[in-house]
């Protein structure tokens, strides 16, 4: 009985998944540990290179990579009619930011911070790895670091200023301070609180889709969730803990295997 339900979940699933699978982002990934793919101009070019310097640093440091995209609309590529979140997950996924494992450890940490710029949308994507409990915190991010300098058009700073803040969340470390901001992990204005919500509601395709990877990969096996009690996160106790780190990370890739079931953050301008 129980097998029975459990094939008419999957086949449910992968009949209202049909159209999504058949979706494809016509983007290619900027180059290995290039970082940046700026399709709208949105960076200036001492931005794009503090950028590269920090993310080049973070991979090397903890196995992470940070994608940083910007495109003119998501139309443009292949996204009309979808929500930046579930066009987030298809890029994420499509490119496969992050490595699964790392040292036969479930790692999957990789981060996309994608901006449509006609849309005025921006998203937060987290590989699986960081499972939900760091949704609040990138939207602590995306409301007082990169929105609040997008309304102003200061969209490279605003770029600039998420990715200093992602990376001191995969460090493990405070995020700084911002005048008459919290100084908590969790988001209190309104915006945030909304988004919150939004979140909640997220377009069931996304569902669809971790439900279908979920299935997939306990079916070949290869899925590690065993780990994620103890060694969640990719080993959080170990060479990733804060001031912690790897010897070297010349093996370290942006795209080598990770994916992501959805979680992030999501604003508009």
């Amino acid at each position: 009985m129980k097998h029975g339900a459990l094939g008419l979940i999957l086949l449910l699933a992968l009949t209202a998944a049909a159209p999504l699978a058949a979706v494809r982002i016509q983007l290619d990934p900027p180059g290995e540990r290039a970082f940046i793919l700026d399709r709208a101009g949105m960076l200036d070019a001492a931005d794009a290179s503090s950028i590269r310097v920090l993310c080049d640093k973070l991979l090397s440091e903890k196995a992470t990579p940070i994608v940083v995209v910007t495109i003119e609309s998501m139309a443009r590529y292949g996204g009309e009619d979808l929500r930046i979140e579930t066009f987030a997950t298809l890029l994420f996924n499509q490119w496969a930011i992050g490595q699964e494992k790392v040292r036969n450890e479930y790692w999957n940490t990789g981060i996309m911070l994608l901006i449509s710029r006609d849309d005025r949308a921006a998203r937060i994507e987290l590989g699986a790895g960081w499972g939900r409990e760091q949704d609040a915190l990138a939207q602590r991010i995306m409301d007082e670091r990169i929105i609040p300098e997008f309304k102003q058009g200061r969209f490279s700073a605003g770029i600039l200023a998420g990715v200093e803040s992602l990376d001191r969340m995969a460090r493990r470390l405070e995020l700084p301070g911002q005048p008459g901001a919290p100084v908590s992990g969790t988001t209190t204005s309104g915006g945030g609180f909304l988004a919150g919500l939004a979140g909640l509601a997220l377009c069931p395709l996304i569902v669809v889709i971790a439900i279908i990877g979920t299935v997939l990969r306990f079916i070949r096996g290869a899925t590690g969730f065993g780990g994620w009690g103890g060694r969640r996160y990719g080993g959080w106790g170990g060479g990733f803990r804060s001031g912690g780190g790897f010897s070297s990370g010349g093996g370290f890739r942006s795209f080598g295997g990770g994916f992501s079931r959805g979680g992030g953050a999501s604003g508009r301008w």
